[in-house]
């Protein structure tokens, strides 16, 4: 037992003494070599994150077919740690839309992003169009307030399911009414109670709704309790207009919101050498704090993508991101004659609708013709969004008349002249 644990010292011996030593001699003392603690990752900068966006941004288009995956990793890498990009990347974000410093929008092809109110027919810009129709709903208040407060239910609350349920719920008070005229308990409605409160109380409109449909706010003493609650009573003369109360229930549960259309800006330019030079504001490319967390998320995987094998759902998935860029993009078709017509598109909003609008600028509307995109591609799926064709955030296009017809209307003896309506032509301008 003896010789067991004096081997046993001798092997931890061994093992602490380091390499070159036998086990007979005297231990030396190890000497101490501190190691450097491995430096702490930082948290990059928000402008440093915004660089690497960038970086990798360009590394995509940079990167040459058969090059080393090391090759691109060094590249990225190069570029984030590149000063040039950050101080880039930092007056993009000093031009933001949170930013004092106002955009010159004097050279801008479009100077904003614009929207028509369906309730003014105004057209206003983006950044002012969510005031614009809360205050046009509560203008119409005054004309028609059973109306007005719908609107601003289903408009000014943004959670779709507290609006569903809400107006569920109301429309079971009016159900209760209708269905029970003799219970007075129906119509009463008490402002405390757990399920207005947690249905009906938080919405914005919800109050404004009872009001314009006959409930006043009253104090009734309750059995039992010594001070008055708070509750919505029916007023007498709405009793016997029961369904007027069906039809305002109706109107609640299959209500929109108010949404404004987006305006096209329709332009007409002379001919110019200019038509393929786009000068763009933010709006048309401003992101939402959340889309901005999702860039950044997306460029910080664009490397890792690269190094690895993807299958058809992960490319189509990728392809799906980069859709999501975008929200507008501004077209430009040049006709044969030279005049250029400029309009603003949804960038999901399919080739067939850019087709109908230029059908519908012509003074035969009827006149087939081709769309020639970037590169000479001729845009043959009608079904397919402009963005997937890459026609974002801005691209100029070429009409051109179908041959074949051009060719039969000869042979029968007629002459074609496709050209744009007059009173759009009577506003044309110059590039």
């Amino acid at each position: 037992m003896k010789k067991f644990f004096g081997d046993l010292k001798r092997d931890l011996k061994f093992k602490n003494v380091g390499p070159g030593h036998v086990v007979t001699e005297e231990a030396r003392k190890p000497t101490e070599i501190k190691a450097k603690a491995p430096e702490k990752p930082r948290r990059p900068a928000e402008e440093s994150q915004m660089a690497a966006a960038a970086a990798l941004s360009r590394l995509e288009i940079k990167q040459q077919k058969g090059r080393p995956t090391s090759g691109r990793r060094n590249d990225a890498k190069n570029e984030l740690t590149d000063p040039a990009v950050t101080s880039e990347v930092q007056t993009i974000n000093n031009q933001g839309p949170n930013s004092s410093q106002k955009e010159d929008r004097s050279s801008f092809s479009v100077d904003a992003v614009y929207f028509i109110c369906p309730l003014t027919n105004a057209s206003v810009s983006k950044c002012a169009r969510e005031v614009h129709i809360k205050e046009a709903i509560l203008m119409k208040f005054a004309d028609d307030p059973i109306q007005a407060s719908i609107m601003m239910i289903h408009t000014f609350n943004k959670d779709k399911e507290k609006i569903k349920t809400a107006c569920e719920t109301l429309g079971r008070y009016i159900d209760n009414i209708c269905n029970n005229p003799n219970e007075e308990k129906y119509r009463k409605i008490k402002l405390q109670n757990k399920v207005f409160q947690e249905r009906i109380s938080e919405l914005e409109g919800t109050h404004e709704f009872l009001q314009s449909i006959g409930f006043e706010r009253k104090k009734i003493h309750v059995a039992g309790q010594e001070n008055e609650e708070d509750f919505y009573v029916l007023n007498e003369d709405f009793l016997t207009r029961y369904e007027e109360l069906r039809q305002y229930k109706d109107d609640l549960l299959n209500a929109e919101p108010v949404t404004a259309q987006l305006d096209r800006r329709v332009k007409i330019f002379r001919p110019s050498a200019q038509a393929a030079k786009f000068e763009l504001p933010n709006d048309f490319y401003n992101l939402t704090a959340e889309e901005i967390k999702r860039e950044q998320l997306m460029r910080s995987e664009t490397v890792e993508r690269t190094t690895m094998l993807r299958t058809k759902a992960m490319r189509e998935r990728d392809e799906q991101r980069e859709l999501k860029k975008y929200n507008y993009t501004l077209l430009r078709v040049r006709f044969p004659d030279g005049y250029i017509l400029q309009a603003t598109f949804y960038a999901r909003e399919k080739v067939l609708a850019l087709r109908e609008f230029v059908h519908g600028v012509l003074e035969n509307d009827c006149a087939p013709f081709d769309l020639v995109g970037p590169g000479g591609r001729k845009l043959k799926d009608d079904s397919v969004m402009l963005a997937e064709v890459g026609l974002v955030p801005a691209a100029l296009l070429t009409l051109t008349w179908d041959a074949e017809v051009l060719l039969d209307l000869q042979a029968a003896g007629h002459s074609f002249t496709g050209t744009i309506k007059q009173e759009l032509l009577s506003n044309v301008q110059t590039l």
